[in-house]
């Protein structure tokens, strides 16, 4: 009955089912299942053998401290001892993993991911010797893995995927592991990673096909006991610190079945190897080791079924192999910070139609974009920044599907190309030597998030109809569509700072236009963007005022007008940018008092404001008319209407205060004789304590006379 909705409000519906003592199968996954006994007067499941209440959001919120078996799965389950599988995947069930596990002998496939299980696994696990599967993975396991663990000898697949492991694995929980083929372990525990402690001799029983181990500790040196391990089609080796060199006997070993080797954020040398074939690897991820040397010229034949590939963060060096552009399944290329030298590949062809990234930023790559590259259809991600390219962009990338364009740091010139698709999600284009004006037809790509042309030799005005702009003005809006396998990142110039973005990147909305010769106003049309996050229109030859309902931009966070020839005064809605943390607005010809409120009172860098002669008020120095000059305490930031108002409300406030205590007392004769003999009898006593101290104080030291 998977799939079934049943009515949530049938909280009897395991007694009907357990009116059934010859079901041997019970499939109830995602059947919106809340409610989850936790007795049962007679369990008449006798025959029970499979039982699947996977993704079901039972309500599991008691309190387990009155738990006597501090879980949340039912005691009764326990004494389904028929049971070959059982399935909780998802069901929302807490606390730690009961022993009682143990009595379910005959058990081959249990499944226990994506619940909020803690605690070590307990030591009756080893008791399950039918147990071909167990899955642990996306629970919030912080304790250990037992010894008991290696008794599991028909044991296949194993996954302990994202949890906080801790503590050792020695031989004791892999030595009688013989059936193992699938070994699946990551953690997220930073401060006490899980760490493989076996003998450099030791030679595991098992022949692994599927090994991933992440963020725990098997180095640093590469392991001798995965060195014999020769039928592995798929190995991620992830942030577990290898260092020093891989055995080039173990590449040989494994080539020929491998399909997937992810060996990144490691520090690995070496170079790759230049003979050996791998035929069947479609996925390489060495990112963020220390590999040098070139890459393989015969790249194309070494690995023929290649489609992802990512060298980046490494030290290779040398030309990109023109035999790249003959990979034909080839879909993520990423080449990114590395010392790669020479001219882009010129051969890119039809064959490649399924490339939908090609990262090579931050190299030492020349020469021009080849025409070529018009060819790859559906290339959606183009990030060559921070190279030495020169010359135009080739209008054959038009015929391309460019969500991505990320040139920047480089020598390219000629104009902005007008024929960029409307469905552009970020156009970097800074740093180079481009000139002429931003193209009017801009205005039609409503999926931008990102515009930074800054630093380049632009000229004309800004177009009116950036509020076409709608990714910058919905938030219901996002466009953005994650590609398996890679993240884009992008270093974008805000808050005063430059940051590397990465998995946030798709929530950046930025427009840098700085650096340029724009002339011109400020278009009123650009304060309608409310979601945007940065505007840098700085070192310019902009002219007018700021935009009165500038204000309307709630959610700007950066705001950079400096060296510019604004003028006028500074508009008071400046005070409802809520969000705003950066402001600039030196060096224009901006005159008048300084709006305060709300967050620019947490703006009092003087420096915002400086070289404006004509401006006035907090935090300049310069005091604007009207305002205190006297060195003692003054009130600034407040206008004339509201000073006067201040100190009509202290004299009014003075004046009822006196008036209601000594007028009472004026006109009222009781009250004033009861006020003047509280008074006397205050005194009185006041005399009398003092007379008494003194007497004290005389008969302490002496001084009283006999």
């Amino acid at each position: 009955m998977g799939g079934v909705k049943i009515n949530p409000t049938k909280a009897d519906w395991l007694h009907a089912i357990n009116m059934l003592p010859s079901l041997r199968e019970l499939s109830l996954y995602s059947c919106e299942l809340k409610h989850l006994p936790s007795s049962l007067t007679f369990l008449n499941l006798t025959s029970l053998r499979v039982l699947d209440l996977s993704y079901n959001p039972f309500n599991t919120s008691i309190d387990l401290s009155y738990n006597p078996f501090n879980t949340s799965i039912p005691h009764w389950l326990f004494n389904l001892t028929s049971l070959k599988n059982l399935d909780l995947t998802f069901s929302n069930q807490r606390g730690k993993i009961p022993d009682s596990f143990g009595r379910l002998g005959s058990l081959k496939y249990l499944y226990l991911g994506g619940n909020h299980f803690y605690g070590s696994i307990p030591a009756s696990i080893g008791n399950l010797s039918s147990l071909k599967e167990l899955d642990l993975s996306y629970n919030e396991m912080n304790g250990t893995i037992p010894e008991s663990f290696g008794q599991l000898s028909t044991l296949v697949k194993l996954y302990l995927l994202e949890n906080s492991w801790e503590g050792v694995i020695t031989e004791a929980q892999l030595m009688n592991l013989t059936s193992l083929e699938e070994f699946v372990l990551t953690t997220n525990n930073k401060s006490q990673p899980l760490v493989f402690n076996v003998k450099d001799d030791w030679r595991p029983p098992f022949k692994l096909k599927i090994l991933h181990l992440e963020s725990c500790l098997i180095g640093p040196k590469f392991p001798k006991w995965l060195q014999v391990q020769s039928e592995l089609t798929y190995v991620i080796l992830k942030s577990v610190e290898i260092n020093g060199t891989i055995p080039e006997e173990w590449f040989s070993l494994i080539s020929f079945n491998l399909t997937h080797l992810d060996l990144s954020n490691n520090q690995i040398n070496g170079s790759l190897p230049h003979q050996l074939v791998f035929p069947n690897v479609t996925k390489l991820f060495l990112q963020s080791n220390l590999f040098s040397g070139p890459i393989p010229s015969n790249i194309s034949d070494l690995m023929p079924n290649l489609q992802y590939l990512d060298l980046s963060k490494n030290h290779f060096y040398g030309e990109i192999p023109l035999s790249i552009s003959k990979i034909k399944q080839l879909k993520i290329l990423v080449l990114r910070r590395n010392n790669l030298s020479g001219e882009l590949p010129h051969h890119w062809n039809e064959s490649q139609m399924g490339l939908r990234v090609v990262d090579i930023s931050y190299n030492n790559i020349c020469g021009k974009i080849p025409s070529s590259m018009g060819f790859l259809g559906n290339l959606s991600i183009l990030v060559l920044s921070n190279n030495n390219l020169s010359g135009e962009i080739p209008s054959s990338l038009q015929n391309c599907s460019i969500v991505s364009m990320d040139f920047g740091g480089n020598r390219l010139s000629g104009n902005l190309p007008s024929w960029i698709e409307s469905n552009i999600f970020m156009l970097r284009l800074r740093s180079n030597l481009f000139s002429g004006i931003i193209p009017r037809k801009w205005c039609n790509h409503y999926k931008l998030h990102i515009l930074d042309l800054a630093q380049n030799n632009l000229s004309g005005g800004i177009p009116d109809c950036f509020n076409n702009f709608i990714s910058m003005v919905d938030h219901n809006t996002s466009w953005y569509e994650p590609i398996e396998n890679y993240t884009e990142k992008a270093n974008i110039v805000t808050k005063g700072r430059e940051y590397e973005y990465d998995r946030t990147l798709q929530l950046v909305t930025c427009i840098d236009l700085s650096g340029n010769s724009l002339t011109g106003g400020i278009p009123i049309q650009i304060t309608s963007l409310t979601r945007l996050g940065t505007l840098n229109l700085s070192m310019n030859h902009l002219n007018g005022s700021i935009p009165e309902n500038i204000g309307n931009m709630r959610w700007l966070e950066t705001l950079d007008l400096s060296n510019n020839r604004l003028f006028g005064p500074i508009p008071g809605s400046l005070s409802s940018l809520t969000s705003l943390v950066h402001l600039n607005l030196s060096f224009n010809n901006l005159t008048g008092r300084i709006p305060s409120g709300s967050q620019l009172q947490t703006l009092i860098d003087a420096t915002i404001y400086e070289g404006n002669p004509l401006l006035c008020g907090s935090p300049l120095p310069t005091k604007c008319l009207g305002d205190e000059t006297s060195d003692g305490p003054s009130i600034t930031g407040v206008d004339d209407y509201e000073r006067i108002w201040f100190y009509a409300s202290i004299g009014l406030g003075f004046v009822v205060g006196f008036w209601s205590v000594c007028g009472t007392l004026l006109l009222k004769k009781s009250w004033r004789h009861c006020y003047f003999c509280f008074c006397d009898d205050i005194k009185d006593r006041i005399a009398l304590l003092i007379a008494l101290r003194v007497v004290h104080l005389k008969r302490k030291f002496g001084l009283e006379k006999n």
